[in-house]
């Protein structure tokens, strides 16, 4: 006998219930994750100051410049091998994707980053599933996880489509960056989602895009975010760590 998939509303009619997966994803997604994505404009905050960013559509313009051709070509394709290596429990090539992150990172600030976000996610990771004895020992398998390999295995214990996944990191960047926007620019709310809802109609595409590169033609070319990443590290005033 096979579950009925429908709850009974208050009202009495039938609902289809949602998936928990969904649900999961909706949450690694949510800027109130305790893994510090918050504090960090990703070289926003120096395009502000050196690039003279001050309205919404020149600010949108470069997110989304962002999200197709640094996001999508570099971190979300390493998430979707990622999680395709944590599923199978190929570690070493978890460990080899790592090394690879890490490699990529063209300032301190980014690198820093990139082990922070990492780090605080193992450890959420560890507190909410604390009787998982092999989920714990994989939170511990890189010596400095980095975020989107800590991402990938928090994703990878869904049964959810690696899409989802992908778009789940995606929006999460994406609302991160606008908030940081909204706050160094600045920008209104309405303003800040109005960007907001620009990026989200760009995510199937640099989803798309992420899945269809492997090794070979996964890129982390983006000099010029290196570089206005290297001088936030001594911009004169700052809200953001990178």
């Amino acid at each position: 006998m096979t579950s009925n998939p429908s709850v009974i509303t208050p009202c009495g009619r039938a609902k289809s219930a949602i998936s928990a997966d969904l649900l999961q994803l909706m949450w690694l997604a949510s800027p109130a994750l305790p893994v510090g994505g918050f504090s960090y404009s990703e070289a926003l905050e120096s395009a502000i100051e050196r690039l003279g960013l001050q309205h919404s559509d020149e600010v949108g313009a470069w997110l989304r410049e962002q999200l197709l051709l640094v996001l999508a070509r570099a971190d979300l394709a390493l998430v979707a091998s990622a999680i395709t290596a944590w599923r199978a429990g190929d570690l070493a090539r978890v460990q080899t994707l790592n090394a690879w992150v890490l490699q990529s990172r063209e300032s301190s600030e980014m690198r820093l980053q990139a082990e922070q976000m990492g780090r605080s996610m193992m450890d959420w990771l560890r507190n909410q599933h604390a009787g998982d004895t092999a989920l714990i020992v994989s939170t511990r398998l890189c010596g400095t996880p980095t975020y989107p390999v800590a991402f990938a295995l928090a994703a990878s214990i869904t049964q959810a489509p690696v899409a989802d996944c992908l778009g789940s990191f995606a929006f999460g960047w994406a609302e991160n960056m606008v908030q940081a926007a909204v706050k160094a620019v600045p920008l209104g709310q309405s303003a800040g989602q109005r960007i907001l809802a620009a990026l989200v109609q760009e995510i199937p595409a640099a989803v798309a895009d992420a899945l269809a590169r492997d090794d070979d033609s996964r890129q982390a070319f983006a000099p010029m975010m290196a570089i206005l990443s290297a001088q936030h590290e001594t911009q004169y005033s700052r809200l953001f760590r990178s």
